[in-house]
């Protein structure tokens, strides 16, 4: 009986003791879950900075640390299809041909100075940039590369907001300000911003070799000279919108930009004769300019929403204006000739330039766009532009008896209009079928070009234009992720002002350059292939395009002799480099492009963007030429503990391809360190670029059967900066804008690389 109690007693116990165990466990287990759910489980989403759409490719700039240092043209180096050189020419879908849109709407500042607007403008004050690659029949005829858009404002949420930011660096300093405020229905948003560069000292030269034709007019050249000189630039804007219910909106808009420069320089010039190498003639130069640049617009948009989803009808116009104006002055000193140069020599007087030019600019615009049947829509739209340029182009030259004084010369000044009309219609369909969505366009311009000259040689014409503008683009959407698209277009150019001035600038008179009041526009049509594939993680877009040009507007340079240029004074029967702009012919080329961006963790990035090239160029004539281009770019983004990031980008291309000869090759490379403190609301950005060496040199190369010439220069590319950004308050709604608005992209700039009108996108 004992042993029975005793081994009920030892029974229980063990029970007992399982059951305080079991409870312990359990309590330690539940502790654990609990400690779980109160640390919870960390989700991080990478976001893409890449989207790709049936017609444009869109980079998301203000999600880039990179933005926070850097300038809108530093930027582009990172965006698919788009290429920026050491000289900051840019080229889209391999064409320097293409037309730039500010906020959905075209400028004509960035068409002209693109390159000092785009250096000027802080990254910080940018949303996102689109690149439109297939541009509907909505969109103006112009642009053989595409369309970029530059989107500007930034979402927000109900009350204000304010960012300021500032900027310092061994080439200069900057700064500026964005604010929004929202009350009611109505939504104010405003931005300036205002830089001032110091350009180091720069270098150049060139050397002439005379070929085939050899005669006693004929000399080999060598020149060098330097220059220096500052400048500044400020552009501001200013928008508006007001709901008038929730079917109705009127949006207004402004937008200021303006410049200026400063520059002065010296060189020498030695022509010997290639025949016997001795020194035919020597001068030595001064020279200063200064010029002003300013562009004003203003636009007012009234959009009527219906109760059928995407219907829109919209009411647009737009006024703009730019002024130019250049002056400048140079003085020949130290001039000896050999006896039959004097005359040469004598053309050699010091002149006073004086320019000015000017355009004025109405459109009018209606634009109506309805879906049917869920899966269609249908837009279309009437557009007319009034557009009138005035160019005034003066000379003076120093008389013999009064130093100092300057004499007006007649025959080399220049006074003329040019009114541009362009009446517009076109017809769009687009279908979204599950996986498929496609577009069909037909555009339809009218083109009345109108010169007369009012001052200086140039015959008075009159040219009309009538052109179909067909595009039709297909895409297939592969997976959630992946998109293929084919897209076929037809783009246009018509001369602008600045290809048909006929003003001769022999202030060089070895290097005579002169417009060309006879061109003709310019046709291309352009096939394209796209696969993309965007995921957090990965983003691949591959794009291989064909494009086909005749008539292309191109500069030619000639060795002739001088008497052969209509118009120059005095002339000597010597040769001469002489520059002018035809259509010369035939170009077609292939580009093949390709971006790559991994984010190999959270707070890792790695990214390329190559493109690959061969073009082909023949005017029908002696000059033709063809070859292979490669452009490289990549880099990388650490983020840190605390907010500190790190990247350091590098980019290179091979010398391109030109009628005449090839450009300069080119690298570069850059590091960027960045901390950031109150939620991101104060940021401060160290940037160093090329910072081991000081100096870069480019070379050209430019010839034909009677010559050959080479050319370098040589300025500071290595900068150090500082930037600093700070935001205050909070916002809660953006301003809201009409969904169609005036574009105007129909003129071809003149000049320089990337220097044309450019685009906008949906």
């Amino acid at each position: 009986m004992k042993k029975l109690v005793l081994l009920l007693i030892v029974f229980s116990l063990s029970v007992i003791t399982s059951s305080a165990q079991t409870k312990a466990d359990s309590l330690r287990a539940d502790s654990i879950f609990k400690s779980l759910e109160l640390q919870g489980v960390e989700v991080v989403k990478q976001k893409s900075l890449v989207k790709s759409d049936i017609d444009k490719i869109t980079y998301d700039i203000e999600s880039d640390p990179d933005s926070k240092s850097n300038s809108v043209i530093e930027m582009l180096r990172k965006i698919p299809m788009v290429t920026v050189d050491g000289e900051d020419n840019i080229q889209v879908n391999g064409s320097s041909s293409f037309k730039i849109y500010v906020n959905n709407k075209p400028n004509q500042m960035m068409s002209n100075n693109p390159k000092e607007v785009l250096k000027s403008m802080p990254a910080t004050s940018i949303k996102k940039i689109e690149v439109i690659t297939n541009p509907g029949p909505k969109y103006d005829a112009e642009g053989v590369g595409g369309i970029l858009n530059i989107i500007t404002h930034k979402q927000g949420l109900e009350g204000y907001t304010a960012t300021f930011t500032g900027n310092v660096s061994n080439r200069g300093a900057g700064g500026g300000t964005y604010a929004t405020i929202k009350s009611g229905k109505l939504m104010l948003s405003g931005r300036y911003n205002y830089s001032y560069n110091d350009s180091p000292r720069s270098y150049s030269g060139s050397s002439r070799k005379t070929i085939g034709n050899i005669s006693e007019s004929s000399s080999d050249l060598e020149s060098e000279s330097s220059s220096k000189g500052h400048g500044y630039s400020q552009f501001g804007s200013f928008e508006a919108s007001y709901e008038i219910d929730t079917l109705r909106l009127l949006t207004a808009s402004f937008d200021l930009y303006g410049g200026g420069s400063k520059n002065d320089g010296d060189g020498s010039t030695l022509a010997t004769s290639p025949l016997t190498q001795t020194p035919l003639y020597r001068y030595a130069t001064n020279r200063y300019s200064k010029n002003n640049y300013s562009y004003v617009d203003g636009g007012i948009d009234y959009q009527r929403s219906f109760s059928v989803e995407e219907r829109l009808l919209t009411f647009s116009y737009k006024i703009s204006a730019e002024p130019d104006k250049t002056d400048s002055y140079t003085n020949y000193l130290d001039m000896q000739a050999a006896d039959g140069w004097e005359d040469f020599l004598q053309r050699l007087k010091n002149q006073h330039n004086n320019g000015n030019e000017h355009t004025t600019e109405h459109t009018f615009q209606i634009d109506y766009t309805t879906p049917f049947s869920k899966i269609h829509t249908l837009e279309t739209g009437l557009k007319y532009i009034l557009r009138n340029n005035t160019s005034e182009d003066d000379r003076y030259e120093q008389t013999a008896f009064n130093i100092g004084d300057y004499e007006y010369d007649i025959d080399h000044s220049s006074h003329y209009k040019h009114r541009n009309d362009i009446f517009a219609a076109y017809l769009g369909y687009g279908l979204k079928l599950k996986k498929l969505s496609g577009r069909l366009g037909l555009r339809f311009e009218h083109t009345l070009q109108d010169v007369a000259y009012k001052l200086g040689r140039g015959d008075d014409f009159t040219k009309h234009f009538n052109d179909f503008v067909p595009s039709a683009s297909i895409g297939y959407k592969l997976t959630q992720m992946s998109n293929l698209r084919l897209g076929y277009d037809m783009r246009i150019y018509r001369p602008g002002i600045w290809y048909l001035n006929p003003y001769i600038d022999d202030s060089t008179p070895t290097n005579i350059y002169q417009g060309n009041s006879h061109l003709d526009s310019e046709k291309n049509h352009s096939f394209n292939l796209s696969y993309s594939n965007f995921t957090p993680k990965f983003n691949l877009n591959l794009a291989l395009r064909y494009g086909i040009t005749n008539n292309s507007i191109e500069n030619v340079v000639k060795m002739i002799p001088d008497t052969q240029i209509p118009g120059l004074k005095n002339p000597t029967g010597k040769d001469v480099l002489y520059t002018t702009y035809e259509n010369i012919g035939h170009v077609q080329g292939a580009y093949l492009t390709a971006y790559v961006n991994w984010n190999a963790t959270k707070n890792t990035r790695v990214y390329m963007n190559n493109r690959l090239s061969y073009t082909d160029m023949d005017n029908g004539g002696t000059l033709k030429n063809h070859g292979w281009d490669l452009f490289v770019y990549g880099g990388a983004q650490q983020t840190f503990p605390k907010d500190w990031r790190l990247s350091f980008n590098i980019y290179a291309y091979t010398p391109r391809v030109t009628l005449q000869g090839r450009s300069s090759s080119f690298n570069y490379y850059q590091l960027g360190i960045q901390k950031s403190w109150l939620k991101n609301r104060l940021n401060l950005t160290l940037s160093a670029t090329n910072f081991l060496k000081k100096y870069k040199t480019f070379n050209t190369t430019t010839e034909d059967a009677f010559f050959h010439a080479d050319s370098w220069s040589k300025s500071v590319n290595q900068s150090f900066s500082l930037s600093i950004s700070y935001r205050i308050g909070e916002l809660k709604a953006s301003v809201r804008k009409a969904e169609r608005s005036i574009s105007n992209d129909d003129v071809k700039g003149g000049g320089n690389n990337g220097g044309e009108n450019s685009g906008n996108a949906d």
